[in-house]
């Protein structure tokens, strides 16, 4: 049985845990959602899981256009693992949606809670509280490999539909049609080393440097990468991050973010 592990991730509390479920099912594969979007094959896996972050109560725009391209086989096991902050919202939901309209199943939707990174509304937590999650994080993996491993079914871990249904039309419909363009929001301050960092992590390519400086374009992702890592935390956003403490999960480095960089993803808004 061949399994696949897709993802996407900014910080890397994604990635830690697409890591976490490879090395425990069976070496399965670990694809970056941006590259994934390239392939139009029928993907020969019997199990899939997919594994993003919760924004604005539901999905990344990114994760939401691979789900409603990617080709798998009718029969196989598809899980999904969200991880977030708060609440998931109606992530689980939004990709069960999906996916039926493609007449494919999802079977199980789990949730994972990680330090949050969204700095624009907040500061990282300190180490300590951070350890404490990576600890109950590796406890929820064991529960959630068993599952997938007995291919378990009908497992949504969301909160009461009424609760997330008004998080989902109050933010996330209006919320999102404004992200692609949110790069005019970010910029760097006179503390920029010029290092190019912002540009190798984003996973949409949608910084260009302008004399060694950031420049964003028009299909951003909103997912912090480019301001979470930046050595010298010179990037901001508007001026609610002014001052705020930063946040990447210890465990991954920024070349394992570059890894899902993707220039055929542009589709600036003109």
């Amino acid at each position: 049985m061949t399994t696949a592990i897709y993802y996407f991730s900014a910080t890397g509390n994604s990635l830690a845990v697409a890591k976490d479920l490879a090395n425990n099912l069976n070496s399965a594969q670990i694809i970056p959602i941006t590259k994934a979007l390239k392939d139009e094959r029928e993907q020969p896996f019997d199990v899939v899981g997919i594994v993003y972050p919760v924004y604005m109560f539901g999905l990344p725009l990114i994760v939401r256009d691979f789900l409603k391209q990617i080709k798998v086989k009718e029969q196989a096991y598809i899980f999904t693992v969200a991880t977030l902050g708060g609440l998931p919202g109606l992530a689980h939901t939004q990709t069960r949606e999906i996916l039926k309209q493609r007449g494919l199943l999802l079977s199980a939707g789990f949730s994972v809670l990680m330090p949050g990174n969204y700095t624009p509304l907040y500061g990282a937590i300190p180490p300590e509280k951070q350890e404490e999650l990576f600890k109950k994080e590796k406890l929820r993996m064991a529960t959630i490999v068993q599952a997938v491993k007995q291919q378990k079914r009908g497992i949504i871990e969301e909160k009461p539909y009424l609760f997330n249904f008004l998080l989902n039309k109050l933010l996330y419909k209006s919320g999102t049609k404004q992200i692609p363009l949110s790069g005019k929001n970010f910029w760097a301050t006179e503390d920029c080393i010029k290092c190019g960092l912002c540009a190798k992590v984003c996973p949409v390519e949608n910084i260009e440097l302008v004399s060694g400086k950031p420049k964003w374009l028009t299909h951003c992702q909103h997912c912090m990468a480019c301001l979470q890592w930046c050595p010298v935390e010179a990037i901001q956003y508007k001026k609610s991050t002014l001052g705020r403490k930063r946040y990447r999960h210890p465990g991954i480095t920024a070349p394992e973010i570059e890894n899902q960089r993707s220039a055929s993803l542009k589709g600036d808004v003109k």
